[in-house]
Formats: C-alpha cells, sequence, structure tokens
C-alpha cells in the first residue's frame, strides 16, 4: 500500500511539473465536468451562479487568509493569495486533490523554506480545515453517522501523536515548524466554518438549478459524511466522493437525476473561478511577470 501511494505521489509530481501533462489533464477533467453536466435534462444555471460568487470568496480568498494565518514563510497575504489560486488548477486535476499540496510546498520551498517545514504547514492548514469541518456540523446540531466521528477523531490523534513524537525526537527537524497558538488556530477554524458554508450555498444554488429541493439541515449532514470518501483518490467530477455526495442526497429525497446534476454541475463550476484566478496566475508567471522574492538568509 504504502509502495502504490509512492507512485500514485510521483505522478502527481510529474503532472505538476510537466506542462503538457497538465493541459492534458485539465482538458480531460474539464470534459468530464460538462459531459456530466449534459446528461441532466434540467438545468436553469441562475441559482447556481449565484451560489457560485460566495464559495468563489470562500475559497479563494478565506481559504488563503487562513494559511497566510499559520505561516511561518514571512510572505504577505497577496504572496498566499496567488500561489493558492494556483495551486487549485493543479489540485482540480490531480488525484487526492495532491497536486495543490505539493504546489503550495514547491512554492515555499522557491523562497528560502526548508521541504520538512513546508509540508509541515501545508499539513497543518488541511488539518485546520478538516477541523473546521466537523466544527461546522457540530454547531448545526446535525449528528454525523459513528463511522465518519471515529474517522474524524483516529485522523485527528494520529497527526498529534506523529507532530508530537517527531518534535521531541527531532527536535532539530521540527524547529521550523509552525506551531500557532490557540487564538490563531481558533482563528483558522473560523475561516474554515465560513468556507464550509460558501460550499453548501453552492451546492443549493446547484440543487435549485437543477429542479431539486432539499432541507440545508439535511445537506449538512449528507455533505459532511460524504467527506469520508475524500480519503481515497480519485479525479475532479468523478471521485469517491462526488460518489457518496450523489448518493447522499438520493436518500434525503432527492431524485437520483437531481442529485447527479447538481454534483455535476458543482463540479463544473468549481473550475470558473479556478481557471479565472489560478489559471491566469501561473499564464502570468509563465510569462515571467511575477518575480519571485530572494530566499531569507538563515
Amino acid at each position: 500500500m504504502q509502495l502504490g501511494r509512492q507512485q500514485l505521489l510521483r505522478g502527481v509530481r510529474a503532472l505538476v511539473t510537466n506542462r503538457g501533462l497538465r493541459i492534458t489533464a485539465l482538458v480531460v477533467a474539464v470534459a468530464l465536468s460538462l459531459w456530466n453536466v449534459e446528461r441532466v435534462p434540467h438545468t436553469v444555471i441562475l441559482p447556481a451562479v449565484v451560489g457560485l460568487l460566495p464559495f468563489a470568496i470562500g475559497k479563494y480568498l478565506l481559504c488563503p487568509l487562513r494559511w497566510h494565518a499559520i505561516s511561518t514563510s514571512g510572505r504577505s497575504r497577496r504572496w498566499h493569495l496567488r500561489a493558492y489560486a494556483e495551486s487549485e488548477v493543479l489540485g482540480l486535476i490531480s488525484p487526492w486533490h495532491a497536486g495543490a499540496d505539493l504546489w503550495r510546498v514547491h512554492r515555499l520551498e522557491t523562497i528560502g523554506v526548508r521541504r520538512s517545514g513546508a509540508a509541515a504547514e501545508v499539513g497543518l492548514d488541511r488539518f485546520i480545515g478538516a477541523v473546521g469541518l466537523v466544527t461546522a456540523v457540530v454547531i448545526t446540531g446535525v449528528t454525523l453517522p459513528a463511522a465518519v466521528i471515529a474517522a474524524a477523531a483516529g485522523a485527528a490523534a494520529v497527526v498529534l501523536v506523529a507532530a508530537l513524537v517527531v518534535r521531541r525526537r527531532r527536535p532539530s527537524l521540527t524547529s521550523r515548524w509552525p506551531w500557532p497558538s490557540p487564538k490563531v488556530f481558533a482563528f483558522g477554524i473560523l475561516l474554515s466554518i465560513g468556507y464550509q458554508a460558501t460550499i453548501l450555498g453552492l451546492l443549493l444554488g446547484s440543487i435549485d438549478a437543477v429542479g431539486g429541493s432539499v432541507p440545508a439541515l439535511q445537506l449538512i449532514a449528507v455533505f459532511g459524511a460524504s467527506q469520508i470518501a475524500g480519503v481515497l483518490p480519485g479525479v475532479h467530477g468523478a471521485s469517491p466522493r462526488e460518489g457518496a455526495l450523489v448518493a447522499g442526497l438520493a436518500s434525503i429525497g432527492v431524485s437520483w437525476t437531481a442529485a447527479f446534476g447538481a454534483v455535476a454541475l458543482t463540479a463544473l463550476l468549481y473550475w470558473i473561478p479556478a481557471l479565472l484566478l489560478g489559471g491566469s496566475c501561473l499564464f502570468l508567471r509563465w510569462r515571467g511577470w511575477f518575480t519571485e522574492p530572494q530566499p531569507a538568509t538563515p
């Protein structure tokens, strides 16, 4: 299993660094999303577009601000906004969204951050995002399935124990790892909750766009439970997470056609801000418009 994961990560690295593979994967992913939406017989795009606006703010403003809050790189908010937007394009065309994390690690390395510290920083950002997801569901009073709660608690425990063990046995390795204060950690969770709210807004808009309807609290429960399927690899728009979300929507009364269409439409709409923001940043970087700051002197 470990060998298979290493091979997958090598493949994702090749995708991140090879321009031809990136373009091919991008075209295939967008075409897949378009094909899925065309199979839906009834689509009114306006409600989904209305839901897309707050999602773009949550994804490309709140998430980078969360990363900036815990970062030890010393770079500006603008730098984090741009690097995060770039990473999302690569994340959408790679399994596990791993391309986004690898790109962010790469961008941190280019400004002088050690690889271990860069990986720890990105991992911590992901961890705070997961805590924010669980917290958002708990605040609404929705009861998650026991399997989801156990998986989330187990993952959190593993991450915490591993970090403490490494910090104790290899203090030199963790000296530059981010260790946010409780205030910063709580701020990151608050931003994560705000981001989760924007995703739900996009889902509600997409469901309305295909002629379906669902109570918001039930949608929160289905969305939270479907995240457990995200541990399995898959391409954006055709991953186990999307499949679990379709099944969950159908289980709370949404027709299979509307559930499939809403999830497919949501996956397609993700591309609009990703290409407009992240794609533009990547293009301008390729054209040499952005000059990278020099690495800080140790």
